[in-house]
């Protein structure tokens, strides 16, 4: 049979016709190709599954059974408890979940179910504490000693009919699928050929064969992705020179000069990494994270003045106009003493304001440019750029910062990309895997633990207004961030969480009325942004209401409390960014997250929050919670186009790839004849997103 058979329609497989072809045209599959990547979600494990009578104490078990009665109340310490009774063979068996009341909304009377977990007997009954649940299809209902997969479904396709097509197709077709991998390279990296991978994956025999095919296809979809982020660095390291801009002991005593504080250990371990660098005549591509208020901004300022001592340009560029404008005083006060000529460079400035600066960037008059993504715009030219330093990176695209890297005539810049929201530790090793890592965890000497509370009901949130009040009346500042600008349909049923305009208008005319309550948000003309923020930091305005414009870069020392309206909608390391706004001074900081959710997501988020203050534990947590996609955004888990791996789930493996990847890349066997499939798919499948040459 050609290869080419892989592309027949669908419809011409055993039991499907044009009828089922449609239905499975819905999930995406045409050809017979796609039906063998329409892999399981997970597995059905009926080996092993005992009857409430075989049931033992204390051991891992799964029990079989229908629903017959659901109840939820609350107990006397005050916790929610959910009680879901099955019948098994004429016994009746119990699953009992605390803290957790949607739990109830996940049962029907007359459900067919598997508990799995560890039972105990309690009152003559069996009892699963927080059992995993399986909810069982008519056709499984019962299906006895098999591993059932279990794939996504659309309307008018059920479980046992998806199965047997996907038998069918793998029973006829799967020795036509292409391994990339030779057999000598499997043996080595410990993975069983792609086409006795698909075959486990979708005819299990075993709960482990079904996990052997998924760790095969888990590692390909990690180890091409980063066999193209090796690629890309070693076309940045082979191809791309940069000017040399050596950092010596004199001019390293002017710039720390320059600073009204000395560097922490952790700022001075990076200010090293970055000069050794700048120095090397090798383009740096390098990602600095740094924990809230660590100090990031001075070791950028640092390699900003190394390169312009050098006799070359830098740029520095934030993802908003308030932000840049924020960086902008920061780095106007810092080189107040010196002879840098720089500008802010915003889409906001007059147009002759605009062609001087246009004309300075491009004549090297000007040294240092500020400013947004208006400085990568088509009529920016500069005449010896030598430095791209990027804030907040995880809001722009790999693309924006790939055209800084291709450089202006022989020479390209350095590039330094920086981020306050620690990021997890997988996703250092794809969204950045290319870029070196320079980590900074201390924050300066002084810097208190801001104290933060969750406020879920009434009364506390009265008393939380209180203690602001008092906080207040001493001298202190306040910052209020709601999730949303303006109210919509249903809003203002919510009360004073409705959005950021409803807050002030409600805060200034009751609650805080006794004091001076200011309003920005991001529909806001930058100028009127720019004097709100200005007179909170200048003490004009007591309490700052605001959406998340705020989130980074603000800096007003006095600012000790910061309220949180919804805090649900909000990520967690979105949450601590934002309490990373206050405490910035000497005063102790206090945080409230005014929350009345009840989800487990939720919930999770706003207790770690409240637990630690650790940014790259928060990060973690926050990485395991919600998924990559939320982390960065969905268009940054869109330049991510993997197919089965999940990153916080597969973290071992990504590991393994990674090491792998590089290595094979280093040594040069990738560029080897019998790993020219493996190139081509690579290139195929991350070319386009990675910005890769089609040689590699």
């Amino acid at each position: 049979m050609n290869p080419d058979s892989l592309q027949t329609s669908v419809q011409f497989l055993r039991g499907v016709g044009p009828e089922r072809a449609n239905l499975l045209a819905n999930l995406g599959i045409t050809t017979v190709e796609d039906l063998l990547w329409n892999l399981p979600r997970d597995v059905l494990d009926l080996t092993n599954v005992c009857r409430a009578a075989e049931l033992r104490a204390g051991e891992l078990q799964t029990v079989r059974g229908t629903v017959v009665d659901r109840d939820g109340r609350t107990t006397g310490t005050g916790r929610t408890m959910v009680g879901v009774l099955i019948e098994s063979d004429g016994l009746y068996v119990r699953g009992l979940w605390f803290n957790q009341p949607w739990m109830i909304r996940k049962f029907e009377v007359g459900e067919a179910v598997l508990f799995s977990g560890k039972p105990k007997r309690n009152a003559g009954r069996w009892e699963f504490s927080h059992p995993r649940v399986q909810s069982l299809g008519d056709a499984d209902a019962e299906a006895t000693g098999e591993v059932l997969p279990l794939y996504r479904l659309t309307e008018g396709l059920s479980q046992d009919q998806l199965r047997r097509i996907v038998r069918a197709a793998v029973e006829q077709f799967v020795e036509l699928v292409a391994d990339p991998l030779p057999e000598e390279l499997r043996a080595r990296l410990g993975v069983c050929g792609l086409r006795q991978a698909i075959r486990e994956l979708h005819l299990p025999k075993t709960v482990a064969e079904y996990e052997s095919g998924r760790r095969r296809l888990i590692f390909d979809d990690l180890f091409e992705f980063q066999l193209g982020l090796a690629l890309r660095r070693r076309s940045w390291k082979t191809r791309t020179a940069a000017p040399e801009l050596p950092t010596t002991a004199k001019i390293d005593a002017r710039i720390r000069r320059l600073f009204p504080f000395t560097f922490t250990e952790g700022q001075s371990r990076a200010v090293a990494e970055i000069s050794r660098d700048l120095g090397s005549g090798e383009a740096m591509h390098r990602l600095l994270q740094a924990e809230v208020g660590a100090g990031k901004t001075a070791v950028a300022l640092y390699s900003i003045l190394v390169t312009v001592a050098a006799g070359h340009q830098a740029v520095f560029m934030a993802p908003t106009e308030v932000l840049a404008n924020q960086h902008w005083a920061t780095i106007d006060r810092a080189l107040a003493q010196s002879r840098v000529n720089r500008l802010l460079l915003t889409g906001g400035l007059n147009p002759r304001d605009r062609r001087d600066a246009l004309a300075g960037i491009a004549d090297g008059s000007v040294s240092l440019v500020v400013g947004t993504q208006a400085v990568i715009q088509k009529d920016v030219t500069f005449a010896k750029l030598g430095l791209v330093v990027i804030d907040e990176q995880h809001k722009f695209g790999v693309m924006q910062r790939a055209m800084f890297s291709k450089g202006n005539g022989a020479l390209a810049p350095h590039v330094l990309v920086m981020t306050a929201t620690p990021i997890p530790r997988s996703l250092c090793l794809t969204q950045f895997g290319d870029l070196d890592l320079t980590t900074i965890v201390d924050t300066p000497p002084g810097r208190q633990k801001v104290i933060t509370s969750r406020v879920s009901d009434a009364p506390t949130r009265l008393r939380a207004w209180e203690f602001i009040k008092e906080q207040l009346a001493k001298g202190r500042q306040a910052y209020v961030v709601c999730p949303r600008i303006e109210a919509t349909a249903g809003d203002l049923s919510k009360g004073p969480a409705a959005s950021a305009e409803e807050v002030f208008k409600l805060l200034s005319a009751g609650t805080l009325q006794n004091f001076r309550v200011g309003l920005i948000h991001g529909r806001l003309d930058s100028d009127l942004k720019a004097a709100g923020m200005e007179a909170f930091r200048n003490g004009k305005i007591d309490v700052l209401v605001s959406t998340t414009v705020v989130e980074v870069g603000i800096d007003v020392p006095n600012a000790t409390i910061m309220v949180i309206d919804e805090a649900h909608r909000f990520g967690l390391s979105q949450l601590h960014q934002l309490r990373g706004r206050i405490s910035r001074g000497k005063f102790q900081g206090y945080c409230f997250l005014f929350s009345d959710a009840d989800s487990p997501e939720a919930l999770r988020r706003l207790e770690a929050l409240e637990k630690t203050a650790d940014g790259f534990a928060i990060a973690e947590a926050d990485f395991e919670i919600r998924g990559p996609g939320d982390v960065l955004g969905t268009r940054q888990h869109g330049e991510l186009p993997l197919r089965v791996a999940d990153l916080a789930r597969d973290a071992d493996i990504l590991k393994e790839a990674r090491t792998a990847a590089f290595e094979l890349v280093r040594s040069g066997e990738f560029d080897q004849p019998e790993l020219v499939p493996l190139k081509v798919r690579v290139l195929e499948r991350f070319g386009k997103a990675l910005d890769l040459p089609q040689t590699g």
